[in-house]
């Protein structure tokens, strides 16, 4: 008896009751779509944030207060006050950073702001005016502030569209007035709608002057962040060598191990959030194969039914000549073909619940979410099916080979 004939058999017998086998394998057509959904949102979630941050440069350099986050306690750390003026004006000498093109302060904090009667809560910013160049947002209308504003601490503001919507409508915005903390300050440029960007949801913002920020509504003298850009991209590696050894003098550390700021480049992060979202992802992929293990015992039981209620036919077979390994085979290609199909079957369910879920996410909740398709978790998920179908119709099929044709026949 030959292989050929061998699946015949096992698809005929699979046949004879499609409901069964239908409800047989649903274990698997979950588990399978569950895997595939999971790859697939994971795959998305790590495209955006790569591309958020990827939306910066890759010349550009973030230093945080706080020695790198090595543990729960590190990580509190980023709320110090470590990173003050005397450090900016360090790294803002050539002779200490050649290579620096860029530096910007950031300060920023939740707030509620409000015009007339009526009030949105935000996120405030304050940058100084390289904010428009190192995050690649301009006004659509309106400017930004400029140097000068900056140094003299000028009441001014540049908000988000959707800020400007829920505060003035389809009005005008521009030359009007807001109040952030009991201070009014000047609309002066409001920026095109945009979503997510750069980490940052600036639809939702409101940028002032950074010095306006700490003197005014945050009453703080350190920096949260210091953004920096390196004049290209091969020198950035040095750059950061540079801010480390300028803000060691400036802070009198001679053990680095002491640190109390650290640096990070886009592709220091982009590395670190691969890792986390890989590893979140398979975490979650873990999970949802338990339901793979559950398929594969109900193939399991419904095999042993099937090798019960099929004693004759069996017996029959042998008298006729076939051996046990034919037998074997015969049982064991049938759990192939359930979970097989079962794989198929929720390849497809996981590839078009991850679109439609994708399609969500970049339509209704204004993600910019791509729909991606995990091609070697469907390969990964088919193979697994079929080696459930093999490790769980072993047993079923050696029960089936080994029955005594004699006995099996006298079974009623």
């Amino acid at each position: 008896m030959n292989l050929n004939y061998s699946l015949k058999t096992a698809i005929t017998g699979l046949k004879t009751n499609k409901s069964r086998s239908v409800l047989t394998i649903l274990g698997i057509v979950i588990g399978i779509a569950a895997i595939i959904l999971i790859s697939s949102l994971g795959a998305g979630a790590q495209a955006l944030i790569i591309g958020q941050l990827q939306g910066m440069g890759t010349k550009t350099i973030t230093i945080l207060p706080g020695r790198q986050p090595k543990s729960l306690m590190d990580a509190t750390q980023i709320f110090s006050d470590s990173l003050v003026n005397k450090d900016l004006d360090a790294l803002k000498k050539k002779t200490n950073v050649p290579h620096l093109a860029k530096i910007m302060p950031i300060v920023f904090g939740a707030d509620s702001v409000s015009a007339g009667s009526e009030s949105y809560r935000l996120t405030i910013f304050g940058a100084s005016d390289s904010v428009a160049k190192i995050f690649d947002i301009y006004p659509d209308k309106g400017e930004f502030f400029t140097e000068e504003d900056v140094r003299s601490k000028a009441d001014v503001v540049v908000i988000g569209s959707k800020v400007k919507k829920e505060l003035f409508g389809s009005s005008e915005a521009i030359g009007r007035k807001i109040r952030i903390k009991g201070k009014s300050f000047r609309v002066i440029g409001i920026l095109p709608e945009r979503g997510q960007s750069s980490m940052q949801n600036f639809d939702e913002s409101a940028i002032v002057p950074y010095t306006t920020a700490q003197q005014y509504i945050f009453g703080i003298k350190y920096f949260h962040r210091l953004i920096i850009e390196a004049d290209a991209d091969k020198n950035v590696s040095q750059t950061v060598r540079d801010i480390e050894i300028t803000l060691r003098n400036s802070h009198d550390i001679t053990d680095s191990e002491k640190d109390d700021f650290h640096a990070e480049t886009s592709t220091d992060i982009v590395a670190r959030l691969g890792i986390i979202t890989n590893v979140l992802t398979m975490f979650l992929v873990s999970v949802a194969a338990i339901s793979l293990i559950v398929g594969g015992i109900g193939i399991m039981n419904i095999m042993l039914v099937s090798v019960t209620e099929r004693t004759r036919e069996i017996g029959l077979r042998k008298a006729l000549g076939a051996t046990e390994e034919n037998i074997l085979l015969q049982f064991l290609l049938e759990s192939i073909a359930l979970t097989g199909t079962g794989g198929v079957f929720g390849i497809g369910l996981g590839a078009v619940l991850s679109f439609f879920v994708s399609f969500i996410l970049g339509r209704v909740v204004s993600m910019n979410w791509q729909f991606a398709f995990p091609l070697s978790s469907a390969i990964i998920g088919l193979a697994v099916s079929a080696l459930i179908g093999l490790v769980f119709g072993l047993y079923p099929a050696r029960k089936a080979a080994k029955k005594s044709p004699i006995d099996a026949l006298r079974y009623e």
